[in-house]
C-alpha cells in the first residue's frame, strides 16, 4: 500500500487556505485594532482570544456535524465550499469597515468571519483521514502539515510585499493584502473540488479496510482499558506535561501575537518588515522537524522539548535585552523556530503515550484544551502589559512563562521514549500543535 502524494497534497489544499487566513489574522488583525480603532492592548488581547474561545465550542460542533451530513459533493465538502466563500467575503467586508473606522461593524464582522472560518476547520482536516487508508495517515498528515505551512509563507510573503506604511500618517490600505489572501482561498478551494472526488474516494478506502484481525483485537484491547484511572505516577507527570504546555503557549503565542505591533512601535519597522523575522522563523521550524525527529529518537522526546525550550528562553532573553533592530535578529527567530520545532514534534506524543488503550481520543483533547487555554489567556494578560506597563515587557513575559514550562517539564517522569527513526522523511513533518 503507497501513499497518494498527489491525491494528498490536492486534499491539503483547504488547510493551505485556512493557514493562509490564520497568518493575516494573527498579523494585521492586532494593527487594525491599534492604528484604525486606537484599541488598548488589553483589549486587543481580548478580541485576538475569541478564535480560540470560539474555536473550542465550533471545532468539535462542526466535526460532529460534518460526519452526519450524507450529500452528493460529499461529507466535508460543503462545510468546506461554504465557508471558505462566506469567509472570503466578510474578509472583504471587513477591509470596508476598517477604511470607514466603523468599529461596530468591525466587530460584528469580525465575529462573524471567525464563525465562518471555525465552521470547517474541521472538516477540512477530517478530510485526510477520510479518503486515506489507516496506515498511510501519518504520512497523509505530515503533507497536509506542509500545505499548511506554505499558506502560512505564501501570506508572510504577500505581506512583505503588499503592505506599504503611508508616509503622511493615513491608514495603512491592507486592500491588496486581504485581495491576495481571498484570491488564493478561492483558487485552492476551487482545485480540492474540481480534483477530488470525496464520496468515491471514501468508498474506495472503505473497500481497503480491513476490519478484522489485528485491527480487531487491537479496538477489543482499547474498550477494554477505556476509562481506567492511571497510576498516580504516570498521572503526576500528565499533569506537569499539561502545565508545560501551557506555560510555552503561553509565551510563544504572546510573541507571535504581539510580534507586528512590537516590531511597529519598539523597532519602527515599516512596510511589513516584522514579517520577515516570522517567515524565517517558520522556514527554520520545517527545516529542522526532520533532524529533530533523528535527534529525538537518540536522546529522547523529554530532553528534546527541554532543549527545545531552553533555546527558545535564550532567544526571548536576549531579545529583550535589544535596543534596536538588528539585521543578526534573522539568526535568533531561526533559533526559536528551530525551539518551537523540538517541542512540537514531541510532546503531543509524550502526553497520548500515558493514555490508556482506549482514551487517546480523551487525552488527545485534554491536550488541545490546555493548548488552546494558553491562546485564550496570553494575549489579554501580555495585552494588559503591554499597554499597562511597557512594549518591553514582551519578551521578559516570555522568558518567564518558559522558564516555569522548563521548570514544570523537569517534573515528568512518565511518557517519554527514544522514537524509531521515521522510515520516510516526509513523516517527520506529522506532528500536533
Amino acid at each position: 500500500m503507497k501513499l497518494n502524494v498527489k491525491r494528498t497534497v490536492l486534499v491539503g489544499m483547504a488547510f493551505l487556505s485556512i493557514c493562509s487566513f490564520w497568518q493575516y489574522y494573527d498579523n494585521i488583525i492586532p494593527l487594525i485594532l491599534k492604528e484604525t480603532f486606537s484599541l488598548g492592548e488589553t483589549w486587543t488581547g481580548v478580541i485576538m482570544a475569541l478564535d480560540n474561545v470560539l474555536a473550542l465550542f465550533l471545532l468539535p460542533l462542526f466535526g460532529a456535524l460534518s460526519d452526519k451530513v450524507n450529500l452528493p459533493v460529499g461529507r466535508r465538502m460543503p462545510f468546506i465550499l461554504c465557508g471558505t466563500g462566506v469567509s472570503v467575503v466578510l474578509l472583504i467586508v471587513l477591509n470596508m469597515a476598517d477604511r470607514s473606522r466603523n468599529f461596530i461593524m468591525f466587530i460584528v464582522v469580525l465575529l462573524l468571519l471567525l464563525v465562518a472560518m471555525g465552521t470547517y476547520r474541521s472538516p477540512a482536516v477530517a478530510l485526510m483521514p477520510d479518503v486515506t487508508p489507516a496506515p498511510l495517515r501519518s504520512k497523509g498528515n505530515a503533507i497536509i502539515n506542509l500545505m499548511g505551512t506554505l499558506g502560512a509563507v505564501y501570506t508572510l510573503v504577500m505581506i512583505k510585499l503588499l503592505v506599504k506604511t503611508p508616509e503622511d500618517g493615513a491608514l495603512t490600505d491592507y486592500f491588496p493584502l486581504i485581495l491576495s489572501i481571498g484570491f488564493l482561498m478561492i483558487i485552492a478551494v476551487a482545485i480540492l473540488f474540481v480534483t477530488i472526488k470525496e464520496n468515491k474516494l471514501r468508498e474506495e478506502v472503505a473497500a481497503l479496510t480491513d476490519g478484522s484481525g489485528a485491527e480487531e483485537e487491537e479496538k477489543k484491547e482499547a474498550e477494554a482499558h477505556s476509562g481506567e484511572k492511571l497510576p498516580p505516577e504516570v498521572f503526576r507527570s500528565l499533569v506537569f506535561i499539561l502545565l508545560s504546555i501551557f506555560f510555552w503557549f503561553t509565551a510563544y503565542n504572546a510573541v507571535t501575537t504581539a510580534w507586528s505591533r512590537y516590531a511597529t512601535v519598539v523597532w519602527d519597522l515599516k512596510n511589513g518588515g516584522y514579517a520577515n523575522c516570522l517567515l524565517v522563523a517558520t522556514l527554520a521550524a520545517v527545516v529542522a522537524y526532520i533532524p529533530i525527529g533523528h535527534i529525538s529518537s537518540r536522546i529522547g522526546r523529554k530532553k528534546t522539548i527541554m532543549g527545545g525550550v531552553v533555546l527558545m528562553t535564550v532567544c526571548y532573553f536576549v531579545a529583550a535585552l535589544l535596543p534596536d533592530y538588528y539585521n543578526w535578529l534573522y539568526g535568533l527567530f531561526a533559533v526559536i523556530g528551530i525551539g518551537w520545532a523540538a517541542i512540537n514534534v514531541n510532546s503531543y506524543p509524550m502526553v497520548v503515550e500515558m493514555a490508556r488503550a482506549g482514551d487517546i481520543g480523551k487525552y488527545t483533547g485534554t491536550y488541545y484544551t490546555f493548548s488552546m487555554a494558553a491562546q485564550v489567556f496570553t494575549p489579554i494578560f501580555s495585552g494588559f502589559l503591554l499597554e499597562h506597563i511597557s512594549y518591553r515587557t514582551l519578551f521578559p513575559y516570555a522568558v518567564v512563562f518558559s522558564l516555569l514550562a522548563l521548570a514544570t517539564m523537569s517534573q515528568v517522569r512518565h511518557g517519554d521514549s527514544r522514537p524509531e527513526v521515521k522510515k520516510s522523511a516526509l513523516e517527520n513533518f506529522d506532528v500536533d500543535d
